[in-house]
């Protein structure tokens, strides 16, 4: 079972369990329905609450599936959501660590929402070159306001819990829960379980007093920041869908530009990437447990393009590098084109000047070989036949 059902007195707590992040894959989205079905069921259950096994409620869909039928296989998560706003007992998300993507969108699907501090809540799909699929351009400009919840959307970055709990006339977060969040959830359901009519935030009214010209604004400024990539002006048209449609033909024209999206070479470049990166990190016959050697001091060899390039990685995350070069000359110009490069961004203000000469400070230069006797990993970057 990758979804556990326990009763807690007159409270039903599902608990995800799919590791690691409790991904909303099918088999796990099936036994979540199995769960609200059995409480449904149970006379004795008043309420029923959601929640994630481990170091997170949920990172959301389980992307292996994407484009596979097992994605769209019954119930899918808009389904799901769907029996969750249906229940007639009340559906608590008790909200911890990680929230994000489907995660985030069945939470919304939830009648109440409680959160631990400290929980990192996003949409990141525009990360993979898509939206949000599941009604999340539809539900979360309902709970935080159009222009919070688009910058969230657009950005896919995350946002602590206490941060949006924090904001004036949100309706994302019932309560925060300081001590233990199992504990407080349940006597949370427990508080509601006889509050009628249920909350949806399918009802609440989503509008913007200046719509067109917030709309309009916001496409010329993510236009010209995403020129080559579809997915953050398609989450700009979903939003302001929001504010014009009712939210069933919100949610449909939503899940039209997500299998869009799908299609597009830049989302499938993306996801490429995404699975790239993480299998990096998986070499083969290589136990999990095998111990790192520790790196506490580079060397490059090499002051070109990708040496100067390769060693401003190390100095960014303060680890001291030695560069080795045949000639003078050649070192002296892949300092200055360091230095061009930081000097850059601290005029555009992503780097204060105190950080770029602590960066620059762990440099330093060589044109001996033997002095990098001492360096942990040597990096060669140079021109070869």
């Amino acid at each position: 079972m990758t979804a556990k059902y326990e009763a807690h007195g007159t409270v039903a707590v599902i608990t995800l369990q799919n590791p690691p992040v409790n991904g909303l894959g099918f088999a796990t989205r099936r036994d979540i329905a199995h769960g609200i079905e059995q409480a449904q069921a149970d006379p004795a259950i008043t309420a029923i609450v959601i929640t994630g096994a481990g170091k997170a409620f949920s990172g959301g869909a389980d992307i292996k599936e994407f484009g596979s039928p097992m994605a769209i296989a019954e119930p899918n998560l808009g389904t799901l959501i769907g029996i969750c706003e249906a229940a007639t007992k009340p559906i608590v998300a008790a909200i911890h660590t990680v929230c994000m993507g489907g995660g985030l969108e069945l939470a919304m699907g939830c009648h109440y929402r409680v959160t631990a501090p400290g929980t990192s809540v996003a949409l990141p799909e525009v990360k993979l070159g898509l939206l949000p699929g599941a009604g999340g351009t539809q539900r979360l400009p309902r709970v935080l306001g159009v222009e919070t919840a688009l910058n969230i959307i657009v950005s896919g970055d995350p946002v602590k819990s206490e941060l949006l709990a924090s904001l004036p006339g949100q309706k994302l977060f019932d309560r925060v829960i300081t001590g233990d969040l199992m504990e407080g959830a349940i006597a949370f359901a427990h508080e509601i379980s006889a509050a009628r009519p249920l909350p949806l935030v399918r009802n609440l009214k989503c509008t913007h007093p200046n719509a067109d010209a917030y709309f309009q604004f916001t496409r010329n400024t993510v236009g010209a920041m995403s020129k080559n990539f579809p997915a953050p002006l398609r989450c700009i048209d979903a939003v302001a869908a929001a504010t014009k449609q009712t939210i069933d033909a919100g949610l449909a024209f939503e899940r039209k530009l997500f299998i869009e999206l799908m299609q597009t070479p830049e989302s499938k470049a993306l996801r490429h990437a995404f699975f790239a990166e993480r299998a990096t990190s998986k070499i083969p016959d290589v136990p999990e447990d095998t111990a790192v050697r520790p790196v506490n001091k580079v060397a490059v060899i090499g002051a070109g393009t990708m040496g100067g390039g390769i060693t401003m990685n190390f100095l960014n995350a303060g680890i001291p590098v030695v560069m080795l070069e045949t000639k003078q000359e050649a070192l002296d110009r892949g300092i200055a084109t360091m230095r061009k490069n930081y000097e850059a961004q601290v005029a555009k203000g992503k780097l204060a000047q105190a950080k770029y000469e602590e960066r620059m400070a762990l440099l330093s230069t060589t044109l001996n070989y033997s002095d990098l006797g001492n360096s942990d990993l040597v990096i060669e970057a140079v021109f070869e036949e």
